[in-house]
């Protein structure tokens, strides 16, 4: 990382070559603080508490810390130690627990086996279809596999095409909210993955006197929908909803009523990944091979059987890259699951996940008494974490080789994934400056990650923030974190301006209003 200063305004560049430069130049700093620092004074706490408690919200539960990692100072701490839901900030702990088990080079591999000799372009038997939980597999990629059957000659398969995956799944964590579990932010988390078990559709208006309708994409193998919701243009929000019913087997039921007269989209998490993939291969397959017999669920792959053809996801990098960036559950989770699979070698579990991460991190320092960890994306309400747990998992980040590269793949305030339009990080002093990973469900506002500033200082901060009133999301305003943030920069500024000034006048630096 390098930074250019162009008038006022501090701009981080984060190619990879970069960003190696500027963390040894951190640790370099830390190490030579008392030469590169040494005319700075630390500030006056009992201020900035002051300052902080101005602006604090009222109605919610905070815990603060800031850190400046170029002198190893604590800058700021309120309620670092009291346990808060950490929604998708907890996402941070997953990347390094995959980094840590799985490795750089892991990959997903979905394979395809043939128990059978291959004959003038038939396969003289059954073929089987080994899902591995591939959080990116989609119906071209399975597609992709048979047209390179095709390219070896192979036109027909005489038997039945297996599905081979894990048995009684956990589909989804303990704690997950009910109401989410027909959304594709929730989907289920599955060997069986196919379009992120995610399908996609819209609610359209009919007429006044009969039931709109519900029109899915034709991707949507084996989902139906049945509705006797309306529109209601002359509803309002509070009285007119619409409910999604899941009734089993990839079937729904969407009732109640929109107050709105245009058509909006779906988009709606399968419940059942088994049939969702067999119908979607089944569907497939007619279009690109010849199946004598039908696609079933199977129970192993013979031991005689051979691989033919296979597909590798993109490397763990780019994967945590996509789960960091766009906050995406189903990665976070399917890796949670798979860590579980690696460390204990049993089938893949959110329960045998939460164990493997608790023994990685403790094993790679960062204390997680009293912690709760139940999921990997934090989708679960019982998911429980400090302030000060989350710093060290960052402070491990930044000082250990083998996780710099996940600070890349933080969103960029103002610029990329969850951050890029979140109010209070569009524009300046906060844009190009924040890299951080959000955590966001009704009622909790979190963030954590590492603020850039000039000199090659770096703060790792973590804002929690629980127990907010719908109604204070309704105002538009922008986050706590945003101006907590924004006050904390104008006072490490102000401390950085002044540090050739005597204690006395230091003494009455204080955050910006």
């Amino acid at each position: 990382m390098t930074y250019s200063l162009n008038k006022d305004k501090l701009q981080a560049s984060f190619t990879r070559p970069k960003i190696k430069g500027l963390l040894l130049g951190g640790l370099v700093s830390m190490l030579l603080s008392t030469q590169a620092h040494a005319a700075i004074h630390p500030m006056d706490e009992s201020i900035l508490a002051k300052q902080i408690a101005d602006i604090a919200p009222r109605h919610s539960q905070v815990a603060l810390l800031a850190r400046d990692l170029s002198t190893n100072t604590l800058l700021y701490s309120q309620q670092a130690d009291t346990l808060f839901i950490p929604a998708s900030t907890q996402k941070v702990l997953t990347a390094v627990t995959a980094m840590a088990s799985l490795g750089p080079d892991f990959r997903y591999v979905t394979e395809l086996w043939s128990d059978a000799p291959i004959r003038q372009g038939h396969i003289a038997g059954s073929v089987y279809l080994r899902f591995s939980g591939d959080p990116t597999l989609t119906q071209d990629d399975l597609k992709a596999l048979f047209a390179h059957l095709q390219k070896q000659g192979i036109t027909s398969i005489e038997g039945h095409l297996y599905l081979i995956g894990d048995k009684q799944e956990q589909l989804q964590a303990p704690g997950w909210v009910w109401d989410d579990l027909g959304i594709c932010f929730a989907a289920p988390v599955s060997s069986y993955i196919i379009n992120q078990n995610c399908v996609y559709g819209q609610f359209a208006p009919s007429s006044a006197k009969h039931a709109s309708v519900v029109k899915l994409r034709a991707s949507s193998f084996g989902v139906k929908v049945s509705s006797d919701a309306i529109f209601s243009p002359k509803a309002g929000h509070d009285f007119c909803q619409l409910d999604l019913v899941r009734l089993g087997q990839n079937q729904y039921h969407l009732r109640g009523c929109y107050p709105g007269s245009e058509a909006i989209p779906l988009a709606i998490a399968i419940s059942d990944p088994e049939k969702f993939a067999m119908d979607t291969l089944t569907a497939t397959l007619k279009g690109e091979m010849s199946l004598s017999g039908k696609v079933k669920i199977g129970n192993a792959i013979p031991s005689k059987a051979k691989l033919i053809a296979s597909h590798s996801s993109a490397p763990l990098p780019e994967l945590l890259k996509t789960m960091l960036l766009k906050s995406d559950n189903l990665i976070a989770d399917s890796l949670f699951k798979r860590v579980g699979q690696s460390y204990y070698k049993t089938q893949g579990s959110f329960t045998h996940g939460a164990a493997a991460m608790r023994h990685i991190l403790t094993e790679l320092g960062i204390d997680l008494t009293n912690a709760n960890i139940v999921d990997g994306s934090g989708l679960s309400r019982y998911n429980l974490l400090s302030a000060k747990q989350l710093a060290d998992v960052l402070a491990l980040i930044y000082q250990d080789a083998r996780f710099h590269s996940l600070i890349d793949s933080l969103p960029e305030a103002g610029v990329s994934g969850t951050l890029q339009y979140r109010l209070g990080y569009t524009k300046p002093p906060l844009k190009h400056r924040v890299f951080a990973k959000t955590g966001s469900m009704q009622g909790v506002a979190n963030l954590a990650g590492f603020m850039r500033l000039a000199q090659q200082r770096d703060i790792l901060f973590v804002v929690l923030e629980n127990g907010i009133s719908p109604e204070t999301k309704k105002q538009r305003k922008p986050a706590f974190s945003a101006d907590f943030l924004t006050r904390l920069l104008s006072a490490v500024e102000t401390q950085t301006q002044t540090s050739q000034t005597t204690p006395t006048e230091l003494s009455t630096v204080k955050l910006s209003d």
